[in-house]
């Protein structure tokens, strides 16, 4: 492999009921050399329910795990939303340096209820936290990690993954 030319190991899309057979797949990997920033967007609304949202949670704190934070090749930060952006829960890319402080933020999330805006949540992200501001590095990739249950119902037009060059 050329130096500084990462590879994409899995791309894995799954329902919440089947999303621990999907870690213990995913988090055996020794974590990469890659420098990546990574954001992790996760669903609180009400469809997802406590079970689920204690399973979003050990996974997220499991993958972080296989990544290199400590020594600064990824950074790591989430959001959290239901009918609005939770800020109160979000850390920033430049928030946590370790592992450890990473993981103990997962750990202290509480679970709320309410609708499903996934467009705040990716709005929210785009416009805060992929920022230098918020710990955004300009040279390496940037990968954003939605966990729901399912589609939006807030705003479902407004729903943007990316947008057209231009507008």
């Amino acid at each position: 492999m050329e130096r500084g030319i990462c590879p994409i190991a899995a791309v894995c899309t799954v329902e919440l009921s089947k999303l621990q057979k999907c870690s213990d797949v995913f988090i055996s990997a020794a974590p990469t050399q890659c420098p990546v920033d990574v954001i992790f967007v996760l669903d609180k609304s009400r469809s997802v329910g406590t079970t689920n949202w204690e399973l979003m949670k050990e996974f997220v704190s499991r993958l972080v795990a296989g990544m290199d934070v400590d020594n600064e090749n990824t950074r790591v930060g989430l959001v959290c939303f239901s009918d609005d952006v939770h800020t109160e829960d979000a850390f920033h890319l430049n928030a946590h340096s370790t592992l450890a402080s990473i993981q103990s933020a997962i750990s202290a999330l509480n679970y709320s209820e309410g609708l499903t805006h996934t467009a705040a949540a990716l709005r929210y992200v785009r416009t805060v936290m992929l920022t230098t501001a918020a710990g955004d590095r300009t040279h390496v990739p940037n990968v954003v990690i939605v966990l729901t249950d399912g589609q939006s119902n807030v705003n479902q037009t407004q729903t943007e993954v990316c947008t057209p060059t231009g507008q």
